[in-house]
């Protein structure tokens, strides 16, 4: 009897092993994949500070939706646009100040080839603070594997930011 439990903690050590491979295989996948994922909105970010309008262009699908929800003077405004062009020459347009959008706390959330991303943001034009609010990016694998922007929401208010301007 001695003998036999050497052999069964041997067997299931040798049995589990192969899980936590896996497991851990899995895991590195996943943050590969979200970093992927979140190297799409950098690009986004990095092209509106640059003032670059193909780097814009670039992460958009070009079947993209534009969703962006603000309150003023305590009405709710949705606009949906299509496409990004207008974006996208808005921001190749020179003006003065850097549009540059801030973002932090991301959550990633991966299934096959539909992500999604969720960003607190704020907005600022050169050093003066613009806005804040919440910024959600539907994205999806294309044929050659590369993600983009199918759907970017945000929200926009000028109260609650205040974590940003300290």
């Amino acid at each position: 009897m001695a003998r036999v439990a050497p052999v069964l903690l041997a067997s299931a050590l040798l049995t589990a092993l192969p899980a936590v491979t896996v497991r851990a295989q899995a895991a590195s996948g996943a943050a590969e994949e979200s970093a992927a994922i979140m190297s799409v909105v950098t690009t986004l970010f990095d092209g509106m500070r640059k003032g670059d309008s193909s780097m814009v262009r670039s992460v958009f699908d070009p079947r993209v939706r534009m969703i962006t929800v603000t309150m003023r003077n305590g009405a709710r405004r949705t606009t949906v646009e299509m496409g990004a062009d207008n974006f996208a020459k808005a921001v190749g347009t020179p003006h003065a100040d850097v549009w540059d959008e801030r973002i932090r706390n991301e959550r990633v959330s991966v299934d096959g080839d539909l992500a999604s991303v969720w960003v607190d943001y704020a907005f600022f034009a050169g050093p003066k603070f613009s806005h804040c609010g919440i910024d959600h990016f539907l994205l999806v694998r294309n044929d050659s594997g590369a993600w983009q922007i199918l759907e970017l929401s945000d929200t926009r208010r000028t109260t609650g930011c205040e974590q940003w301007t300290r």
